[in-house]
């Protein structure tokens, strides 16, 4: 099989890049699961956009305190400058977001942000925005969609990128040649007991990238969201409760329905204080109460998350509900520039599987949609600029035996391993350096 362009992944990083890319070029998009069973779909609170000149500093600290001054701060300001520009696209697909009474757009807050300046739609922000990028790719002739088909490896020689091995849903193995390929394949929520991800996001493009020598950056950052719902029940995933929740005025209480913390804290320091007073506890979760929030302001903000926690035997307006953190997001992964390339050859990588630095350690609420746009567009855009026919002779492909990949759960235990390895290594690294 072959194609000018392929794009590994279906999220909203990928689904932008398509939309941006070279209307006389053949684009593939290949997905793992059903084209709606990416993390861009689940995202609640919102995005960020620079409401002004003046929102700028205090944007860009925000971004810098949260991600412990390890950000580049380069990727933050181009992510930051680029919001508007990201945001009247969005606009232009048809993306709803909430208005104020006089039709100007409605700006929320979630924890460690200084002003209200993440946009939102209801508490489902994630699946209004890509479900719109996927009607709009959808229109477009040059580009073609598979589900449920694989990435299993890159095709590559001499660092350079000419396609992938693929797997599809009935277990067949084949190529997909292309000049360019896109790795936007999401982050590593699968490889964790609980996560707000999908279970079949297990960091197989970070896996790859260890296999074929890519470079690779803050692999061990790895953000835990301070608050899911908590069940005693073995779940696919963890359901997230908003960050803007607490925005909004949620507070959280000790086993005694104390308060114990400042809830607009950064993710990982309130993560921290969580997890300190479960132990003092010595139990499970702790409470969070919605009931602070205004019950119309409730009902219209956060239907979905009043209606899944009503499924679960709880009406948020008239008790608390436990929560717990869970791995949430990943902040590192296939290191690349300002335009997604990586250190491979005719190679890129968007969203939440590359780094490009805009985090640093700890991700600021409400970025990862608008960095996943931003690089995205940034790549397509270059990809553009730079365009080149892959010339190869074809013996790279039959370097690569097929049967090699026959057998699914095996490789599949070997790339989680290599990716917790990894994690583990850095981790053990940096203790060492602690001390």
């Amino acid at each position: 099989m072959k194609t000018d362009i392929l794009i590994v992944g279906s999220g909203c990083a990928g689904l932008y890049c398509a939309l941006h890319l070279p209307k006389d070029k053949s684009v593939l998009i290949i997905t793992k699961s059903h084209v709606e069973s990416s993390d861009s779909y689940l995202a609640q609170g919102g995005i960020c956009m620079m409401k002004n000149e003046k929102d700028y500093d205090s944007f860009f600290q925000d971004t810098m305190k949260a991600g412990h001054y390890e950000n580049d701060q380069e990727s933050v300001e181009i992510m930051i400058r680029s919001s508007v520009d990201v945001i009247k696209d969005l606009l232009s697909y048809g993306v709803v977001f909430n208005r104020e009474d006089n039709g100007s757009l409605a700006f929320t807050r979630e924890g460690a942000h200084s002003d209200n300046r993440i946009l939102y739609h209801q508490d489902i922000t994630g699946e209004e925005i890509t479900g719109q990028l996927f009607e709009e790719v959808s229109k477009l002739p040059n580009v073609k969609l598979m589900e449920y088909t694989s990435m299993i490896d890159i095709i590559s020689k001499d660092n350079t990128c000419y396609g992938v091995v693929a797997r599809d849903k009935d277990g067949n193995v084949f190529m997909i040649q292309a000049d360019y390929t896109v790795l936007a394949t999401g982050g590593i929520g699968g490889l964790y007991q609980h996560s707000t991800n999908f279970r079949h996001l297990t960091g197989d493009s970070v896996a790859i990238a260890l296999k074929h020598g890519i470079e690779l950056k803050d692999v061990n950052y790895v953000q835990i969201h301070p608050t899911t719902l908590y069940s005693d029940k073995e779940e696919d995933r963890s359901f997230l409760i908003s960050e803007s929740v607490r925005g909004e005025g949620a507070k959280l209480y000790d086993k005694n329905m104390n308060r114990f913390v400042d809830e607009l804290l950064p993710r990982d320091l309130l993560t921290k204080e969580i997890l300190k007073q479960m132990e003092k506890d010595q139990t499970k979760f702790v409470w969070e109460d919605l009931r602070t929030i205004p019950e119309e302001e409730l009902l219209s903000h956060f239907p979905n998350i009043v209606e899944h926690c009503k499924k679960m035997g709880y009406d948020v307006t008239k008790e608390c509900i436990p929560v717990v953190p869970a791995q949430h997001y990943f902040m590192g992964g296939i290191k690349v520039d300002h335009n997604g390339k990586t250190s491979m050859a005719q190679l890129y990588a968007i969203g939440e599987t590359a780094c490009t630095g805009v985090h640093g350690r700890n991700r600021l609420a409400s970025n990862s949609l608008l960095e996943s746009l931003v690089f995205a567009k940034r790549a397509a855009v270059e990809i553009e600029e730079k365009y080149i026919v892959t010339m190869t002779d074809g013996s790279v492909y039959e370097e690569y035996d097929l049967d090699n990949y026959r057998e699914s759960d095996k490789l599949a235990e070997e790339y989680r391993q290599l990716v917790l390895n990894e994690i583990a290594r850095l981790d053990k690294e940096e203790k060492s350096e602690e001390t």
